[in-house]
């Protein structure tokens, strides 16, 4: 048994607060992760899997729990704040580290706006006297300033939150179930998990790239890893049990929604261009009652409370880049009483707030997002695998083969046949995106800024900022 290292081992102060428990990450995870997602996307992924709604998630959490346990060993080894920046840059080399750093704040950066366009738009349907704008801006306004009171608010809203979305949840359930047995099923049982006239790999795992988009949250866990009380390894649990749970729950609700949606060959024909196929279906179920409380609840989860936490995450992604002058200095000043990154706070905020504004003068905005995002964050996740087997394997000469070489080899062949059928224009603009990092990082290493980071036992001579 070895002693957990401390944070200022790798060069660091302790300036965030330390509060979080285990129950507090699992929150967390699951809140960012959303547990009715697959309310929001439920048509697009019915189309692109030909029906087989239960089986893309199937095989997406199968991919993701790959990735959680790549996660959880590399949040052992390096328990800090950056997630798949520090865990590249100190598995891998510095440079490594940034450029994952950079793919992945395609992600982070954009994912509280679509959550904002997607919230605003359904809260607009509701409550059309509000314009798109006018709910995107309150979104923000609302988040911006619970994460500025704390972590600990945070953490509480959350757990508000998820119980509420839960409720919601469970009625869906019992009203689907009592549809079912009342004989309202357009499908036999086992379509939604396998559909002989429409199965085919490339068709499920279009599917999968799309359903994935709910899975990306768990991985946020790791941000907060320099305010949790727990130890690393139960940050690497929650992240795996917050995988599993959200899993559960999505096969379970896309089973039931696959059976009761009404009018399957024109949905599987045109799609869901209005993004209302699972209301429609909670109507056809249960009434229309049941269609607005979906959809009102779908809103407050996209637009309030996964927004609220990956506001947080986002942010603590530029902090501790920051922190290794690899972004601006200024966004590693903590708050002196809440202990947040304060700037980079309210950076994330007027992004997600620029963003979506300009998002919603476009039709094709929330189709376009959802792919970058998805190629952000299944690029950087390719690094992440690669760190395990170098940290691990190479440096360490471990024998544990199947955490620390047969599983991330698994999870890095299932993503990158993910990113090869990824939205073209995604790719385009993801792999331009790298290429302005690309650049950053020559600009760096122009004026001997080599992306150099303080190890474990002063193993090497550059230290970070914070340390000097």
């Amino acid at each position: 048994m070895t002693t957990e290292p401390s944070l200022e081992q790798f060069g660091y102060q302790q300036e965030l607060r330390r509060s979080l428990s285990f129950t507090d990450l699992l929150v967390y995870g699951l809140i960012f992760m959303v547990p009715i997602a697959p309310f929001g996307i439920f048509g697009g992924v019915f189309q692109a899997s030909g029906g087989m709604v239960a089986l893309a998630y199937v095989i997406g959490m199968v991919a993701m729990a790959f990735t959680a346990l790549s996660y959880a060993q590399m949040a052992k080894a390096f328990p800090m704040a950056g997630s798949v920046y520090t865990y590249a840059g100190r598995g891998i080399t510095g440079t490594v580290g940034f450029l994952a750093g950079w793919v992945i704040l395609l992600d982070y950066v954009l994912v509280p706006a679509l959550l904002y366009l997607i919230a605003s738009a359904a809260m607009t349907a509701i409550l059309p006297v509000i314009p798109i704008w006018g709910w995107l801006i309150v979104f923000v306004i609302l988040n911006t300033v619970v994460n500025y009171a704390g972590i600990q608010m945070t953490a509480r809203i959350t757990k508000i939150m998820l119980i509420g979305e839960l409720i919601v949840l469970a009625i869906f359930l019992v009203i689907g179930l009592g549809a079912l047995a009342m004989g309202k099923a357009q499908a036999g049982a086992l379509t939604p998990l396998f559909d002989s006239g429409t199965f085919s790999w490339p068709l499920v795992f279009g599917a999968v790239s799309v359903a994935v988009l709910s899975f990306l949250g768990f991985d946020g866990i790791s941000m907060l890893a320099e305010e949790s009380k727990a130890d690393s390894r139960k940050i690497g649990k929650s992240m795996v049990a917050a995988l599993g749970l959200a899993g559960a729950l999505f096969i379970v609700q896309t089973w039931v929604g696959a059976l009761l949606t009404p009018n399957r060959a024109e949905l599987l024909a045109k799609g869901d261009p209005e993004g209302t196929a699972f209301y429609d279906m909670a109507e056809f179920a249960g009434g229309h009652w049941l269609s607005v409380l979906t959809a009102v609840a779908t809103a407050i989860a996209w637009g309030f409370a996964n927004s609220l936490v990956a506001q947080a995450a986002t942010s603590r992604l530029l902090y501790a880049m920051a922190r290794d002058r690899q972004l601006p200095a200024f966004l590693a000043k903590v708050h002196p009483r809440h202990k947040v990154p304060v700037n980079a706070t309210l950076l994330v905020a007027v992004i997600s707030l620029a963003v979506g504004l300009y998002l919603t003068t476009r039709e094709d905005g929330i189709p376009l997002i959802s792919s970058l995002v998805n190629f952000g964050a299944m690029t950087a996740f390719l690094a992440l695998h690669v760190s395990v087997v170098v940290h691990y394997v190479i440096r360490r000469r471990s024998r544990d083969w199947w955490r620390h070489l047969i599983a991330p080899v698994i999870g890095f062949a299932i993503l990158i046949y993910v990113v090869i059928n990824a939205n073209i224009a995604a790719q385009v603009l993801g792999l331009i995106w790298l290429g302005i990092g690309v650049l950053v990082l020559a600009t760096f290493y122009a004026y001997g800024r080599r992306p150099l980071l303080a190890a474990l036992g002063g193993e090497t001579s550059e230290k970070s900022p914070r340390s000097r």
